[in-house]
């Protein structure tokens, strides 16, 4: 098998020839400090992963005179710049702060603090498209290599509760959510029907082979069950059923905890799950557990993730990452449906790990 049909394959829950291991996302920074500068394709190249390439070059938002953005640098010190960004639009002025540092850039403000600020962003928002030349290019260039994945649009990240978080603040959600469900739940049914509407205007056609939704604050870490069938599972199945209509595969993705949601993720309609993470990596799946993971959820979807990319890939040696790659066969790889993944972002990783990653999937046969 070539390493496109190994991962598609276990995506579909079948067994491929072997186990299909790979990494979730390469970040600047490693490419740039350990890899040699190299891109996303050839990283998988050099050190024999199946690649999962994911090309958020490809998404451009549209220029609108109704959202006009300036920004001004305040802070450019101890390794950190902190910007000040402005939206102008028709009906008022928005306003957030980011800070980059060499490994990420986050948020220091968040750009809604009120409803009005959230009806602006509803009102004047401009669409998300797809550059399908480039996306072309870039699904040409991985090849028979592995897959490209990509996303619906999104001012953060994918999910609908999850770019809630990414705009307000994740501790601002959860209270807003308690005290005015009603406007939360409004929101969200705004921002899902965007990316709806997204789904049937950019991918049709799109050289897409997976589709990521969700997002972190999803997790059962971040917030209760209840909340995650309240306030995610009913908006994330409309994205989800829409993407299907389109012909696209959906990776629902928690980096965070799974346990006490394992029963409730099939229930937006997804056909994988990640990202199986341990509790060194902030997720809370123990080696104990990952057959019941398996039974529970893996019986449902395909898995993909269960690497510590922390304690394991980047701090552990070769020898430890080619046993934690076994374990993770020998539970979540049962019957196939499950592509070994570093569970999320890593910054330090030696390439000799990520070899050792590989070379370890390659022995794992089935």
């Amino acid at each position: 098998m070539t390493s496109k049909e190994r991962m598609l394959t276990a995506l579909r829950g079948g067994v491929p020839d072997r186990l299909p291991v790979t990494i979730h996302q390469w970040q600047p920074y490693h490419l740039a400090h350990f890899m040699g500068g190299v891109d996303q394709a050839e990283a998988f190249r050099v050190t024999g992963l199946d690649a999962s390439v994911t090309p958020f070059e490809c998404m451009q938002d549209d220029a609108s005179a109704d959202w006009r953005r300036t920004s001004e640098k305040v802070r450019d010190g101890d390794g950190e710049i902190e910007v000040r960004h402005r939206i102008e639009t028709p009906g008022g002025e928005l306003f957030y702060r980011t800070v980059t540092t060499p490994y990420t850039t986050y948020n220091s403000e968040h750009l809604l603090k009120t409803e009005r600020d959230a009806e602006l962003l509803l009102k004047y928002l401009p669409p998300t498209r797809i550059d399908r030349e480039l996306l072309n290019e870039r699904y040409a260039r991985t090849g028979d290599g592995g897959i490209v994945r990509g996303s619906v649009e999104g001012f953060a990240q994918p999910g609908a509760w999850q770019e809630f978080c990414e705009l307000v603040g994740t501790r601002e959600a959860i209270y807003w959510a308690k005290d005015d469900p009603a406007f939360v739940h409004h929101f969200l049914d705004e921002i899902t029907k965007r990316k709806v509407a997204y789904v049937y205007r950019e991918l049709p056609g799109a050289k897409y082979d997976l589709i990521e939704h969700g997002g972190g604050a999803a997790s059962s870490t971040v917030i209760s069950p209840a909340m995650f069938d309240e306030f995610c599972v009913p908006y994330d199945r409309r994205v989800i059923r829409a993407l299907h209509e389109v012909g696209l595969p959906v990776v629902y993705h928690t980096c965070g905890g799974m346990m006490a949601i394992l029963d409730r993720i099939p229930a937006n309609g997804c056909d994988a799950s990640e990202t199986l993470s341990p509790p060194g990596v902030g997720g809370d799946i123990e080696s104990a557990d990952r057959l019941t993971v398996k039974n529970v959820l893996g019986s449902k979807v395909a898995l993909i993730g269960g690497v510590d990319q922390g304690g394991t890939l980047t701090n552990g040696a070769p020898e430890q990452v080619a046993a934690e790659v076994r374990a993770c066969f020998e539970t979540f790889g049962r019957g196939g449906g499950y592509i070994c993944s570093a569970s999320d972002h890593f910054f330090h990783a030696p390439v000799a790990n990520l070899k050792a990653l590989a070379a370890a999937g390659r022995e794992c046969r089935y």
